[in-house]
């Protein structure tokens, strides 16, 4: 299974309803180990996003991402607007000039994780939304075709995961081992993207 340009667009509008939806749950996340804004702060730019993409047109998926990530970073407050316009941002790059099947879809979030990486200066194991992505990605290598199904069961086993770990970046990192028992809000919210792609995939 390919994703085509209708249906990027379909998947961002997705994920703003499911925001939407979870921004008190998100916020109320964050409160346990953070800021407590993380779902006011998506809401307010995964809205913008709902609301600007079905107005414009798009040659190709890397259009659409790039124009998310962009909105992303300027409507998106804290941690989070600089963090999610990079991993749109690689990802549009990564899949320019191609049809998004398996293979470009893994390389697209390889890139997300390495522009992650740089960004946050985080890795793997310190309670972030790398957390999800990177073990998504391991996932992918296998996948010669985009399988929602298997991309909702590796993100929500990952985001799961969050909540046994012991932060050691950001605002949570000051609560040290308290910061246990709490799954990380930018885990949960990346797990609510790519279970609407799935469900955007499941839609044909």
């Amino acid at each position: 299974m390919e994703l085509n340009v209708q249906q990027a667009v379909d998947w961002m509008i997705s994920v703003n309803e499911k925001i939407q939806e979870q921004k008190d749950y998100l916020s109320q996340l964050d409160r346990a180990i953070g800021d407590g804004d993380h779902g006011i702060n998506m809401a307010r730019g995964f809205q913008e996003v709902a609301n600007t993409l079905p107005n414009d047109e798009f040659e190709e998926v890397s259009d659409v991402l790039k124009k998310t990530a962009k909105i992303v970073m300027s409507k998106v407050g804290g941690a989070s607007g600089p963090l999610y316009g990079t991993a749109f941002l690689k990802m549009s790059m990564a899949s320019k000039g191609s049809n998004v099947d398996g293979e470009t879809f893994a390389k697209m979030v390889e890139a997300a994780v390495e522009g992650l990486k740089q960004r946050g200066k985080s890795k793997e194991g310190e309670k972030t939304m790398i957390d999800v992505w990177s073990p998504l990605l391991d996932d992918l290598k296998e996948a010669s075709e985009i399988d929602g199904e298997k991309i909702r069961q590796a993100v929500h086993s990952a985001m799961e995961a969050t909540k046994d770990m012991v932060a050691t970046k950001g605002r949570a990192a000051y609560l040290k081992e308290r910061s246990k028992d709490h799954l990380d809000p930018g885990s949960v919210s990346s797990y609510y993207i790519f279970e609407a792609l799935a469900e955007t995939l499941e839609k044909g």
